[in-house]
């Protein structure tokens, strides 16, 4: 166990890509926040599709960009950094000058945009690690990736924000939301670019070992254990409001209540918890995430119980934890991951952790709705197995270099 790191937001940005690259994220996430969380609403309303057909394009365009992801690895892999960022973004800024060119009731053509919003979105993640990853090392590059994903849940939330005062316009207020947010994704893939970094990919010593070139670790059980832990990521927007609405009777304003606690908490905690857990091995905070999160479920099927009036308010007393949890579990599962892969295959490495991460989040919505409707014992008792059974797994997994001090 060692002495967590101090943070010194001049070298937490510069650790981050620097000043101009944490601006490129601080854009891209406030354009994210305007149209992503109303892209289904964007299909209803404006082009006038029926919410099944809206739902299944945005479904393929999630599917469609986890079927690019083999190829951002082998592309990072080749020393590519701030220009797959850049790529990522720009392929989204074609996909919204898509979504406003369709015309009302022709699904096609937004089933096209949704597919290169899908692309971007899902090509994003790994290419932001692999960058950070490239410019700090050790605990540092930990704390750089917790800054990245505070920095983005703060503009993803300020953009929903705004997004939402100006729904009042309808049709035409979406419409203005996509072209903002078009806007917002050029901006930010030419500050991305500028960045200008590259690295020469990795070549094999003459002895071989863990630097030599050849394929990328799978880490299967790590991978498996990812696709679980992710659901934690959904129980916000999707459970607990099913829950709260469906099964407690509660009013819609605890489910916002609940969301915007969860953005707050990991916009304000998300850093300091992650250089707090420095002082122990990447492994062990994220067995532990997985602890917390399956307590926290467990915590959810004891207040569900309470039913109609108290249940509500446990409900939203427990996702504190929860949120806590899934701190715990971002701040430690990209840095592990970008810990133990080589640098010859870091970019498959992440490629497939990214992977793992959409298709949990892929499948987590309909795992949830298939199981709500059973009770709460059949959907908390459930993901507090599963959530435990990965936490083992991830805690006796093997792997290698896992140290406090890397």
């Amino acid at each position: 166990m060692t002495t967590p790191a101090k943070i010194r937001p001049r070298a937490l940005v510069r650790a981050s890509g620097g000043p101009r690259y944490a601006v490129a994220l601080a854009v891209d996430a406030l354009g994210t926040g305007l149209l992503r969380p109303f892209l289904l609403l964007y299909g209803v309303l404006v082009l006038r599709l029926s919410a099944p057909v809206t739902g299944i394009a945005m479904t393929a365009g999630i599917v469609a960009g986890l079927v690019c992801m083999p190829a951002v690895g082998r592309w990072l892999d080749r020393g590519a950094r701030s220009t797959v960022v850049a790529a990522s973004m720009l392929v989204r800024v074609l996909g919204v000058a898509l979504l406003l060119a369709t015309p009302a009731g022709h699904a096609w053509p937004f089933a096209t945009a949704a597919l290169f919003l899908g692309i971007g979105n899902q090509a994003w993640p790994a290419a932001h690690a692999a960058l950070v990853a490239t410019v700090s090392h050790g605990r540092e590059r930990d704390a750089a990736l917790a800054a990245g994903r505070a920095l983005r849940n703060a503009g993803l939330g300020v953009g929903a924000l705004i997004a939402t005062v100006c729904l009042g316009g309808g049709a035409t207020a979406l419409q203005a939301l996509a072209a903002v947010t078009g806007l917002a994704y050029l901006a930010a893939a030419a500050l991305a670019w500028s960045v200008r970094l590259r690295v020469h990919p990795a070549a094999a010593p003459d002895g071989g070992g863990a630097g030599a070139a050849g394929p990328a670790p799978r880490m299967s059980a790590l991978l498996a254990a990812n696709v679980v832990y992710v659901f934690c990521l959904n129980v916000p927007e999707i459970a607990l409001p099913l829950i709260l609405v469906t099964q407690l009777d509660a009013s819609p304003v605890w489910s916002a209540a609940v969301f915007v606690t969860n953005t707050v908490l990991v916009v304000t905690l998300q850093v300091p918890v992650t250089v707090l857990m420095s002082r122990y091995s990447r492994r062990s905070v994220l067995a532990l995430a997985g602890v917390i999160l399956g307590a926290s479920y467990a915590g959810f099927l004891a207040a569900a119980s309470l039913g109609p009036g108290r249940g509500a308010p446990a409900v939203a007393a427990v996702s504190v934890v929860c949120t806590l949890g899934e701190i715990v579990y971002a701040g430690s599962a990209t840095a592990f991951v970008t810990h133990l892969a080589p640098a010859h295959a870091l970019g498959r490495v992440l490629a497939r952790f990214e992977l793992s991460t959409g298709f949990g989040l892929a499948i987590s919505p309909t795992a949830i709705t298939a199981l709500a409707p059973y009770g709460p014992t059949a959907l908390w008792g459930s993901l507090a197995t599963a959530t435990l059974l990965s936490a083992s797994v991830v805690a006796t997994a093997p792997a290698a270099r896992d140290t406090p001090r890397g």
